[in-house]
């Protein structure tokens, strides 16, 4: 969706305060009802209906009907909300042209009252080919829809968070100014991407710069996860800064080898086949390093330590919390573990201890004879005068035995009559206040012999 900045100057306060109570509202709505919007932005004289038909013509709005009559934000309202804080901030004061679009992002410029041009960074989460690729390795699971509005707030938030602690660092990133919602401000990098260069004055040094940094990220306890040609601006003096940062993990993350070799890979094929380098040279000066390299010259995750310090952990304090982490890591992993499964497991245990109950009940009814039987045996082994009367205790027992089967027989029945009389007292409590509709085949006799002859018989016996 285009970004028209042009009408955020004709939107008044009462539109902005509808747009806050939509997304006030879509914190637990996926589609916020209009008497819901109503309540929060209490404006008067029916104002906020007025409001939302000039919202949704400007589209800031979508209006969803399909259940109950409801609105909910679009990403150009979201946009809205957030050029809106970071003006009211005095952040910039003007949004100029767009200098980059992705699937997951888009970048304007924006000046300052000096005149001074940054970066404006709005994430848009869910696009076409972003919900392609949810839809074919099913990172939500068991979710049938998540809101992707705080999707896009997440990895802005994160974004900022990596951004600051890595410019503490010394890394070459771009300095953070702000961050609200969605959009991302910072300094805008004299550059271009490295996948628009077509030659280089010293390949090999920007090639060891590059991956001096990969190493170096693994050190502070990070690894880039995307790091290729698209994410890597390099300046006329072919000084080289790393973007793009949402996707970043600790080296403690189960995948951080495969993520590490993956950056590598990425380095060394575009190298290759853009500025047709030979690696041998470059092994050379990798290996005068403490880090040791394969027998391709790619240098090893295994021989990484953190020596420099644990960005990882400390980044779980930089704004970006440990709920916001495991949100995010939910939807970008798929580590959500489904109920279903849980249920599946309980369920089992559930039926044991209904076994192990029943069995017991029956166990309880069955110790007096196991207990008679044990007590004829001993008895028979110490030859007491007792034991002559085993058959006598036998036939006593078999006699129990049969009056324990009637017992349980008669309880039986009792409890099949109790069954049967409370099933007749719900039917009849059902029933109640129902009346009886005769079925459109039944014959009605209206005034007919028959109903003559039923008054006759009627007579008949109560004389």
């Amino acid at each position: 969706m285009k970004l028209d900045v042009d009408v955020l100057r004709y939107l008044s306060k009462e539109d902005f305060r509808v747009l806050t109570a939509v997304e006030m509202g879509m914190r637990n709505h996926e589609i916020v009802p209009s008497d819901l919007i109503d309540r929060i932005a209490s404006l008067k004289h029916g104002g906020t209906y007025k409001v939302l038909k000039n919202l949704l013509k400007h589209k800031l709005l979508h209006h969803d009907s399909s259940k109950y009559d409801g609105f909910r934000l679009t990403y150009l309202g979201y946009d809205f909300l957030a050029i809106k804080t970071m003006v009211n901030r005095g952040v910039f004061t003007a949004v100029g042209r767009q200098i980059g679009v992705g699937k997951e992002s888009d970048i304007f410029e924006v000046a300052r009252e000096d005149g001074t041009v940054m970066a404006m960074k709005l994430h848009r989460l869910g696009r076409t080919s972003f919900r392609a690729v949810k839809s074919k390795r099913d990172y939500l699971r068991h979710r049938s829809s998540y809101n992707w509005l705080y999707l896009s707030r997440l990895a802005a938030l994160k974004e900022f968070a990596f951004m600051k602690a890595l410019e503490e660092h010394g890394f070459p990133v771009p300095n953070a100014v702000d961050c609200n919602r969605h959009c991302v401000v910072m300094s805008l990098i004299q550059g271009y991407p490295l996948v628009q260069v077509k030659q280089l004055q010293n390949p090999e040094t920007v090639f060891e710069t590059i991956l001096g940094l990969i190493v170096r990220l693994a050190e502070h306890g990070l690894i880039h996860c995307d790091f290729n040609e698209f994410n890597i601006m390099i300046d006329d003096d072919e000084k080289v800064t790393m973007i793009d940062f949402p996707q970043m993990v600790s080296v403690s993350h189960r995948n951080a080898q495969m993520y590490f070799d993956r950056d590598i890979e990425c380095i060394f094929k575009f190298f290759g086949k853009r500025f047709n380098l030979s690696f041998e040279e470059c092994s050379d000066d990798i290996d005068d390093s403490e880090v040791d390299t394969d027998e391709s010259g790619r240098p090893s995750f295994s021989s990484i330590t953190k020596t420099t310090g644990f960005l990882d952990k400390e980044l779980a304090a930089s704004g970006f919390t440990r709920k916001d982490q495991d949100d995010i890591q939910k939807f970008i992993e798929g580590d959500v573990v489904e109920d279903d499964v849980s249920d599946e497991e309980h369920e089992p245990e559930l039926c044991r201890a209904n076994i192990k109950s029943f069995n017991s009940l029956h166990l309880d009814q069955e110790e007096p004879t196991s207990s008679c039987n044990e007590e004829g045996q001993v008895d028979q082994n110490h030859h007491t005068p007792e034991a002559g009367q085993g058959g006598d205790s036998e036939s006593q027992n078999s006699s129990n035995e049969e009056e324990d089967n009637q017992n349980a027989d008669e309880n039986d029945a009792e409890l099949m009559k109790s069954l049967a009389k409370q099933r007749r007292r719900a039917m009849a409590a059902a029933r109640k206040g129902r009346k009886n509709i005769a079925s459109r085949n039944s014959y009605k006799d209206k005034g007919g012999k028959s109903s003559n002859n039923s008054k006759i018989q009627k007579q008949l016996s109560s004389w």
